[in-house]
């Protein structure tokens, strides 16, 4: 049975869900719990009876990722809380709640902090309840059967507009032909982008919910960073290259649905096998190489710069120019040298970036391609079902641009979440140049090596301050756990003769560890730890 969301009349913030037997509750479970999360508190009343714990249980195990959990009922010890792969989740029943005291004595008012908090009962709580919040009412639905129940939401606050996109990508979903899809939510990336896998029996999709970009402060030029760096702010972008790829023959997910306007998509699902396996994740040899075969035939095309999205609907691919380089490796300066104790004052910056400008040149300098810019493990696909190129599945391209054709070439060789050995890189490196060659005699191997270098060192350098910052400004410090791998990275391509002025701006201002073949693990690892310890 699909689930439909219903608009209430006259409130904007409000749609009621028929629920007429228990599957139908537990979809609806999953579907809150793969749109909402950490952070974010959704309350459940009704009468005994009315299925509030049966739908709180089916929001517990979604979020958890385990159908046949056992979820008992809070009732007596009134907060139960969970450690999940997710974050922490609370599922608190204040049915024997009775006054505010009783309240303080279980910590309430703290009780939520960095959880995802789930409540029963929760008009026992009066007026402490975030103002931010869900509020789900059940009540019997007589007319749909014995069984049936009818869910009144209500957003508050900024949930009134998530409410409304939730029940915008449920009309989507219906739309797709996936309306009795079971709804389970995906880890995604770093950024504000969503995704959930809706399971059929015989067949998968995936919903990609993303929204508006908000454009953020100016950085320079009286832009925002978002729009020097040339980050998508919505979804046609993303349309645009996916249409791009399939027209080159290349295996990126057929659109099943889509709506532009919201930032809603639902996408084919290319499947779960990753080019890496095993703990901790190693590449697979073959896998890297045909990945490699991808870009080195990509780059050896001539690929158009304007995209269509839609009828009179086109994306222009914009250059990945010196402002959108040196504002990445700003965030160097910005988040990881404070880190390290070492913040950079006018005379460090001035210096930083003159030597970039100067580093730049040349590589800015030589034919552009696409540059799909995420082009590693995380958004790579094994399809050993399709043939060739089609092999290798591609996920991840919204923020593609037009740029120096080594960029990609990097993204893969030096993974910032998987260690390359540096054999692997060379032989997959030489395996590129070799393609190359193939197809172009004329092919600039000497130059491709010096543009390898220098966008392995930019890349570095900023996925240093993008981790750095994840952790201190968002909360995220797993993303710590990578550093000393990039740390060596940027060891490596440090190493290249022509960046020999780079180099040594790099060792006279970073800690000499930073720059060891071990990436500054000298026998410990900096797994979990803070950056400026």
């Amino acid at each position: 049975m699909s689930m439909r969301f219903h608009r209430v009349q006259g409130r904007p913030n409000a749609f009621e869900v028929d629920l007429p037997d228990l599957p139908a509750v537990a979809r609806l479970g999953e579907a809150l719990a793969a749109w909402f999360g950490v952070k974010d508190t959704l309350t459940l009343s009704g009468d005994l009876g009315a299925g509030k714990t049966e739908l709180a249980r089916a929001i517990v195990r979604a979020f958890a990722g385990e159908r046949f959990l056992e979820v008992p009922s809070p009732t007596f010890p009134i907060i139960l809380s969970y450690d999940l792969p997710r974050g922490r989740l609370v599922h608190a029943d204040l049915y024997r709640i009775s006054s505010d005291e009783e309240l303080d004595e279980i910590g309430w008012d703290e009780i939520g902090d960095d959880a995802f908090l789930l409540v029963e009962w929760s008009d026992r709580a009066g007026g402490r309840l975030a103002p931010e919040r869900l509020d789900i009412a059940l009540v019997p639905a007589l007319d749909l059967g014995p069984e049936a129940r009818r869910a009144h939401l209500t957003g508050h606050g900024a949930f009134g507009e998530r409410l409304h996109r939730l029940a915008i990508a449920d009309e989507l979903v219906q739309a797709s032909g996936f309306g009795a899809a079971d709804w389970r939510f995906l880890q995604g990336d770093a950024s504000a982008r969503s995704y959930t896998r809706l399971v059929l029996p015989d067949r998968s999709a995936i919903l990609m919910n993303a929204p508006q970009r908000p454009d953020g402060p100016p950085v320079a030029r009286g832009l925002s960073y978002s729009r020097l760096v040339h980050l998508a702010e919505d979804v046609k972008p993303f349309v645009a290259m996916d249409r791009a790829l399939i027209a080159q023959g290349l295996s990126a997910p057929a659109m099943e649905a889509a709506d532009l306007d919201a930032g809603l998509l639902v996408i084919e699902d290319l499947g779960r096998t990753g080019v890496v396996a095993g703990t901790p994740p190693a590449p697979i040899k073959e896998r890297y190489e045909a990945a490699i075969e991808l870009l080195a035939e990509l780059h050896g095309r001539v690929l158009p710069d304007l995209l269509p999205v839609a009828p009179r609907i086109d994306h222009a691919l914009a250059s990945y120019d010196k402002d959108a380089f040196l504002a990445e490796l700003d965030l160097m300066l910005d988040w990881y040298l404070p880190a390290r104790g070492m913040p950079a004052d006018a005379v460090v910056r001035e210096e930083f970036r003159l030597l970039w400008r100067n580093t730049l040149s040349p590589v800015l300098a030589e034919p552009k391609t696409w540059v799909l810019r995420d082009y590693h493990s995380p958004n790579l696909i094994w399809m050993d079902e399709r043939e060739g190129l089609r092999k290798v599945g591609l996920i991840d391209f919204q923020d593609a641009v037009l740029g120096p054709a080594a960029y990609d070439v990097v993204s893969l060789t030096q993974d910032a979440r998987v260690d390359v050995p540096e054999a692997l890189e060379l032989h997959l490196v030489s395996h590129y140049v070799k393609q190359r060659r193939a197809q172009d005699p004329n092919f600039d191997t000497r130059g491709f090596a010096r543009s390898y270098a220098t966008m392995g060192a930019q890349r570095a350098s900023k996925i240093l301050g993008i981790f750095t910052r994840l952790d201190r400004r968002d909360g995220k410090p797993h993303y710590l756990k990578h550093l000393p791998r990039i740390r060596r990275y940027l060891a490596r391509s440090l190493g290249h003769p022509e960046l020999r002025s780079l180099k040594t701006w790099y060792e006279a201002v970073l800690p000499a560890k930073d720059l060891a073949r071990n990436g500054g693990e000298d026998g410990t690892s900096d797994k979990g730890k803070d950056p400026s310890q």
